[in-house]
């Protein structure tokens, strides 16, 4: 920290401003800056008055939080919070709704630490867009208010806050698309935790332990209507069956009387309990995928009775000069789960060919391997002369590889080390590339609106990328040791991609969420001090376009330093 410096020469008094550190036992000069006598200190001090120069200047980051502020004046999340978990017994400082708020906005702007959130408040122009004691927004604050919401108060929470977010929607939602992730953690293993366990980390961080989240969207928005969290080594379809009948009303609800609706899902959802439930579901439907390895004859059907879709994908190709590359599809019946479904094999040209230069780069992989083997083999090289050891190695080359151990025959007969490849397995795995199975009790739909439903799943995953952003949201990783804070903190993030979403919408598209925060980020207010004020001067910088925009769809304008509605 830098202070003030006096030095003594000849009976006369010097000012400096000067910065130390300590370096080892030592304390030594970092910087110095000469100021003058008190006379010339003085002297500049009044020429900077007369001159009109303010004595101090500041500037803070405004954009960002003040767009956060203007989504809560609509989501009025602090309110819903304080409704449901009520005032605390001799309660100071911010409510539990408002430390809520100031979480998820931070999370849709910059995410932080609870412990890093005070500094971060510090250098936001909090105080001019809603005044907060930032001293309070510590950890332990956190903690403390935290401990008083329960997992009752947080379905609570989580219903009304979809209830009001989709009361006023101009569009009632007709289909939703529903799958799941997980979030790793760093809790120990020893932690009891009913959330946090090991299981397969869609993030490749197997070794750690993982919490999982189903969420539910909106086909037409990606805005969420309701998620559930559950332990990380819990099976997609098991999960599916514990929520489905929690998420029916909530689909049904929403959308518009008398209308039916539809659920898409991946086929890790499933299984004939599951679908049990949606078909005793009078005006409920569901579009899922299907491994083609589980109904080779449909999907290996000759590619002579595919018929090209007509989606925009397929235009767009057309017009590029891309015919080849057009999305196919052949559509028939098959009685699956206890009922005729309406079946729709889908053919990727280009996933095709993908997949055919990878197996074959796999192939030749496995080749090379088998060729050394043998060399050891017939060598009679230590740990290479038994067969059934060089079997086991092979299934484990083959299983890292990700590709069938069927592919290569091996033998060891009359003492020698053989191999080949299997054509017709080869030629049985060729003719399921690039197919993909889609599986429907919407028999009236048209083949185009079953696959773009299907291929709509991806909206879903965007908002997992989202919520995985290090930028924006970043649930990972989970740095809280007790499943109450872990649901509290996966609330706070939902509200963040919530918000994010809605900025989207707001902007017609136009830019991410990404892009927003970022530019609205460097949005700043200029705050002056001048003498004779009793209180500073707040000034908005002038917006650049993409500023400008954001700021009018959410209704306002800056006008001479002011932000002023529209």
């Amino acid at each position: 920290m830098a202070f003030l410096y006096k030095k003594t020469i000849k009976g006369r008094t010097y000012w400096y401003v000067r910065e130390t550190q300590r370096v080892g036992d030592k304390v030594k000069l970092k910087w110095q800056k000469y100021l003058g006598t008190a006379d010339t200190i003085l002297a500049k001090l009044d020429k900077a008055e007369r001159s009109g120069q303010p004595l101090k200047m500041q500037t803070r980051s405004f954009g960002a939080l003040f767009a956060a502020h203007v989504l809560e004046k609509e989501l009025d999340t602090i309110g819903l919070v304080d409704r449901i978990v009520g005032k605390g017994k001799r309660e100071t400082g911010p409510s539990v709704g408002e430390y809520f708020f100031y979480a998820w906005a931070n999370r849709m702007i910059d995410p932080k630490s609870k412990h890093a959130l005070e500094d971060w408040y510090k250098n936001a122009a909090v105080e001019h867009i809603r005044p907060v004691d930032v001293k309070q927004l510590t950890s332990a604050r956190y903690w403390e208010k935290w401990d008083r919401v329960s997992e009752e108060h947080l379905e609570a929470i989580q219903d009304g806050f979809f209830r009001s977010l989709w009361e006023d929607r101009p569009v009632p939602p007709q289909t939703f698309l529903f799958d799941t992730t997980n979030y790793y953690t760093f809790m120990a293993t020893k932690t009891a935790s009913q959330l946090s366990r090991r299981g397969h980390s869609k993030d490749s961080k197997h070794h750690l332990r993982q919490v999982g989240l189903g969420l539910l969207v909106d086909r037409e928005t990606s805005l969420p209507l309701y998620y559930a969290s559950y332990p990380g080594n819990m099976h997609d379809s098991t999960l599916f069956n514990q929520v489905i009948e929690d998420m029916i009303p909530k689909m049904t609800g929403f959308a518009e009387p008398d209308k039916d609706v539809t659920v898409v899902f991946d086929k890790g959802m499933n299984a004939e309990d599951n679908l049990a439930v949606i078909d005793g579901c009078p005006g409920l439907h569901f579009i899922t995928t299907y491994s083609p390895y589980f109904m080779e004859t449909m999907a290996g059907v000759s590619l002579e009775r595919f018929e090209v879709l007509d989606i925009p994908k397929n235009q767009r190709l057309k017009d590029k000069g891309l015919e080849a590359d057009r999305l196919l599809a052949y559509r028939s019946g098959s009685e699956l789960w206890g009922r005729v479904r309406t079946v729709v094999v889908t053919f990727n040209p280009v996933a095709y060919r993908k997949k055919i230069r990878d197996l074959e780069r796999k192939l030749e992989s496995i080749r090379a391997e088998l060729l050394s083997w043998r060399r050891k083999f017939r060598d009679g090289e230590r740990h290479w002369t038994s067969p059934q050891s060089i079997t086991k190695r092979y299934k484990k080359l083959c299983a890292s590889l990700h590709v069938s151990s069927t592919y290569y025959r091996l033998d060891f007969e009359k003492g020698k080390m053989g191999f080949r490849k299997d054509q017709g397995e080869i030629h049985q795995a060729r003719k399921l590339m690039g197919k993909t199975i889609m599986v429907t009790d919407n028999h009236d739909w048209d083949t185009e609106e079953i696959v773009l439903a299907a291929l709509d799943r991806y909206k879903v995953e965007n908002q997992f990328r989202a919520s995985k952003s290090s930028s924006h949201v970043r649930v990972n990783p989970i740095f809280h040791w007790t499943d109450s804070k872990i649901r509290c903190h996966l609330l706070t993030c939902l509200l963040a991609l919530t918000g994010l979403r809605l900025l989207e919408i707001k902007v017609k598209g136009k830019y991410s969420g990404r892009v927003i925060m970022e530019e609205m980020q460097n949005l700043n207010c200029v705050i002056t001090w001048a003498k004779g004020d009793k209180s500073p001067k707040v000034q908005i910088e002038d917006p650049n376009p993409i500023q400008a925009e954001v700021l009018k769809a959410l209704g306002y304008a800056v006008k001479d330093g002011w932000v002023l509605q529209i």
